[in-house]
């Protein structure tokens, strides 16, 4: 089984607006750089709407408030990957233009290329990114790893109930140095 590493939705203006200080990029930069020393490919999932928005029906609340809020526009400023997370020279980034990171994107091509077949999930936010792209993920038959530390919501109960509740019904839902000590140095 071949694994990658998806870093889903870490992107500056998302950050600033969910960070809690519990030390999330730390342990996100710890899962990365933990992958990167095992060969699992790290590949960072970016959402960027065009502007004007031609992609964002009236009937998806989620996409219409963004738009109405002017978020998460190609190139404006706060839609780069966070520094303390940032890709290197070589690294996939994949664009997006739905929550689910498969949706609007290349990944599924990608993966398949790559002969990927098993996801480790993080990002921001859980509710978001990461649920939607579980379910999609599990509908095209790839084995799923949720690293519960290294995803973020704006309401920690939500993230609680999905990383506890509906998550392991169909993942392995890890903590990040859990993750590293049974899988990245198996």
């Amino acid at each position: 089984m071949s694994s990658a590493l998806l870093v889903m939705d870490v992107q500056q203006a998302i950050v600033d607006i969910t960070d809690d200080g519990s030390g999330y990029l730390p342990r996100l930069r710890r899962a990365i750089d933990g992958a990167r020393a095992a060969g699992i490919p790290v590949i960072y999932v970016v959402i960027a709407l065009r502007p004007g928005f031609p992609e964002v029906g009236t009937r998806n609340r989620a996409l219409a408030a963004v738009a109405r809020a002017g978020l998460h526009v190609e190139g404006a400023p706060g839609t780069e990957i966070h520094p303390e997370v940032a890709p290197r020279p070589g690294d996939v980034v994949v664009t997006k233009r739905r929550a689910s990171a498969f949706s609007g994107s290349d990944l599924d091509v990608v993966l398949r290329a790559r002969g990927i077949d098993s996801l480790v999930l993080t990002g921001i936010a859980t509710s978001a990114v990461v649920l939607s792209t579980l379910c999609h993920a599990n509908d095209l038959d790839f084995g799923l790893t949720v690293l519960s530390d290294a995803c973020l919501d704006t309401d920690p109960e939500v993230h609680r109930v999905l990383v506890e509740r509906l998550f392991p019904l169909w993942a392995d839902v890890l903590t990040v140095d859990d993750w590293l000590k049974t899988t990245v140095s198996a």
